[in-house]
């Protein structure tokens, strides 16, 4: 087993290098080149790799608790079950990064680049990734509890079954981003993006969708008790079958024009509050749909 503790390697060569379980706890690693190499079970505890390039390094169950990998190269890095505990990967580069299982709990990420990275069932509770891109990324069943998501790029993002209870996703944009079955009791949804988002059998419950693009949404079966709509836009919104859905809450929306409905909700709606099913400024539209239950 290498022993490198606290040594200082800035901009040390260490390509293709196999490095597997070397102690490199706090270690100067900043700048240096680990494109390729081998650090699988290695422990980076508190090491200072930032802007290392650790383009395609093998990081498998590496720890990385508080080390500092501010605009870190890991590109198609694997660290699949790495645990990166409080780790700073401020502005670092992760694209198409494997990340499965990784513990990311209290990370900063905060602008990110995760773009098509593998987070499936990944450990972010608490983790900062405001601003981050996290298009096309996978992840699915990952928990993201109380995880700071505000103006985070989500589109086309996988999160079937994934935990965002208080979850801060404000103005965060989720087009057409899969959550079907997720928990978002309590998150904080005001001013995000989720048109033609996936939202299939997702808990709402408590979930601030205020002043939300929910044009084209899909709702089906979604629980949305106490969920705050004011001013929200579901124009083109699938709601049939929606659970703990009331009149009150959709008296407050913006628009419901062309939106899916429930017969028994469409009626008094329709009698009430005509006005919401009016088209919305100069757009033409066919005729409301509905379901008999």
């Amino acid at each position: 087993m290498t022993d490198l503790i606290e040594v200082n390697l800035k901009r040390a060569n260490f390509k293709e290098a196999n490095l597997e379980g070397a102690r490199l706890i706090r270690a100067n690693l900043e700048g240096a080149n680990l494109e390729g190499a081998n650090l699988k079970g290695a422990d980076l505890l508190m090491a200072n790799l930032e802007r290392a390039n650790l383009i395609r390094a093998k990081l498998e169950g590496a720890y990385l608790i508080k080390a500092n990998l501010i605009r870190a190269k890991l590109e198609k890095a694997y660290l699949k079950g790495a645990i990166l505990i409080g780790a700073d990967l401020i502005e670092a580069n992760l694209e198409k990064a494997n990340l499965e299982r990784a513990n990311l709990e209290r990370a900063n990420l905060e602008r990110a680049n995760l773009e098509r990275a593998n987070l499936e069932r990944a450990r972010l509770i608490r983790a900062n990734l405001e601003r981050a891109n996290l298009e096309g990324a996978n992840l699915r069943g990952a928990d993201l509890l109380e995880a700071k998501l505000e103006k985070a790029n989500i589109i086309r993002t996988k999160l079937e079954k994934a935990n965002l209870v208080r979850a801060n996703l404000i103005r965060a944009n989720l087009e057409r981003a899969n959550l079907e079955g997720a928990n978002l009791e309590r998150a904080n949804l005001e001013k995000a993006n989720l048109e033609r988002a996936n939202l299939e059998k997702a808990n709402l419950e408590g979930a601030n969708l205020k002043e939300a693009n929910l044009k084209g949404t899909n709702l089906k079966e979604a629980n949305l008790k106490d969920a705050a709509l004011y001013e929200a836009d579901l124009q083109e919104a699938n709601l049939y079958e929606t659970v703990n859905l009331s009149l009150d809450q959709l008296s407050h929306v913006k628009t419901l024009h062309n939106a899916i409905i429930d017969i028994k909700l469409l009626i008094p709606l329709k009698e009430m509050y005509p006005c919401l099913f009016e088209v919305p400024e100069m757009q033409r539209s066919p005729s409301i749909k509905t379901f008999d239950l």
